[in-house]
């Protein structure tokens, strides 16, 4: 008993480096943030005079109110809430389904199949931006909704499948069985049985894809002129460069609180089954 203690003393100990790395890196990201939301309520010249602690011109909500409507970051916020819920959704709706026949189906090219997913990951955005842009200008569909959805759903399809495969792969084939002989059919197998018990994955998949497209820059940036179509990233950009005229820094700082809570709230809600999802997807795989 008393080696077996010495030998969890001893690989605590061992771990106690990597535990104090997390802990500073811990207090240094608290620090940003509580920074930057100090900076929200306070005005510009506290926070470059140094003083917002002192809060001397109390505390100013008014920066929320200019960022949403003075810089346009409501508009912007909903756009983003538009492409996000759909295409996070969408991308289910595609990606489940597939990566259920790659997991059950017995077909010749399966393997490539999962492989090109695989590869799909790999490939950088910037690397297909440009004859992206070319065809869709061509083709006149930029500065369009559907089209911003679209891309954002194939963008994240590759994941999804390869997340979700190793989901399905592992569930038990008594539950098709016994569907079969109740008389579903290979859809409704699926949709009523097999998709509900991939829960636990599914739900962190929309975690991340949500984050994903909330966050995502490259694609809206490029395809994107129209300031009533842009989402929260290059709004935030557009903001950004416009401080340099409006000196407005307090709203900038307010803007990047509004855009940086949604993904706060989601995480901090379902933290539990997106870290049971995760550890469940790799005990499966």
């Amino acid at each position: 008993m008393k080696n077996l203690i010495k030998m969890k003393e001893k690989k605590q100990l061992a771990l106690a480096p990597a535990y104090l790395l997390l802990i500073v890196w811990t207090v240094f990201i608290f620090i940003m943030i509580g920074w930057v939301v100090l900076a929200s309520f306070s005005t510009t010249k506290e926070i470059f005079n140094g003083t917002m602690l002192k809060f001397e011109s109390g505390i100013n909500f008014v920066n929320y109110k200019n960022a949403l409507f003075s810089h346009n970051v409501a508009k912007y916020f909903m756009n983003s809430v538009i492409y996000t819920c759909v295409a996070s959704i969408g991308v289910i709706l595609v990606g489940a389904p597939a990566s259920y026949a790659l997991a059950r189906a017995r077909f010749k090219g399966r393997s490539l199949c999962l492989n090109m997913f695989v590869v799909g990951m790999s490939i950088p955005v910037i690397m297909i931006i440009l004859p992206l842009y070319s065809t869709l200008s061509k083709l006149g569909v930029t500065n369009n909704r559907i089209t911003i959805i679209f891309l954002y759903i194939c963008m994240t399809v590759p994941f999804t499948v390869f997340f979700l495969y190793s989901f399905f792969q592992s569930l038990p084939g008594d539950f098709e069985e016994a569907a079969a002989i109740d008389g579903c059919g290979p859809i409704k197998t699926f949709w009523s049985i097999m998709f509900p018990l991939a829960q636990p994955g599914v739900i962190t998949l929309l975690v991340f894809n949500f984050i994903t497209i909330w966050n995502e820059y490259f694609i809206s940036y490029i395809l994107i002129d129209d300031v009533k179509l842009k989402p929260v990233a290059v709004g935030l950009y557009s903001m950004v460069q416009s401080m340099k005229y409006s000196g407005d820094w307090a709203a900038m700082f307010a803007a990047v609180v509004i855009v940086f809570l949604p993904t706060f709230i989601l995480y901090l809600f379902l933290s539990d089954k997106i870290i049971a999802g995760v550890t469940g997807g790799g005990v499966k795989g």
